[in-house]
């Protein structure tokens, strides 16, 4: 069983970075010091059981809470992955961020739509609208 808090002060920032700079395919060697920068300009979920207390996944929104959200750096300990844990952490950011107003919350991924779309995300309807600038 696991609960989701987005207290910072329970997160495990070091266990994040290892997660995301090691096993993800997203952030693969970022450093330490930009992940600490990243969580402290964000909204910040984290999973963690209920029994013991240890983190078992994050997830980071950057967001206006207002208008926009952006969910990122979604992960769920290896240990604990099969569960549904990725869909309750983004059902989570979603059922946080919808009394704010927030009209929109969109994430990428290259892998894990099914996790997603169990949470309510589809393909964006009209992609040829979006642009991307690469700065580095």
């Amino acid at each position: 069983m696991y609960e989701i808090s987005t207290d910072p002060a329970r997160l495990d920032v070091p266990r994040v970075h290892r997660w995301l700079s090691t096993d993800s395919y997203w952030a693969a060697g970022r450093t330490l010091e930009k992940q600490e920068a990243a969580v402290a300009g964000s909204l910040n979920f984290g999973a963690y059981e209920v029994a013991t207390g240890e983190q078992r996944g994050y997830a980071r929104v950057v967001t206006d809470h207002e208008t926009f959200a952006w969910l990122c750096d979604v992960y769920v300990d290896r240990e604990a992955r099969g569960r549904g844990l990725g869909t309750r952490l983004a059902r989570a950011v979603r059922d946080h961020l919808a009394p704010c107003g927030v009209r929109r919350v969109l994430l990428a991924t290259q892998d894990a739509h099914g996790v997603y779309a169990k949470a309510g995300f589809e393909p964006l309807p009209d992609p040829e609208r979006w642009m991307v600038q690469h700065l580095r």
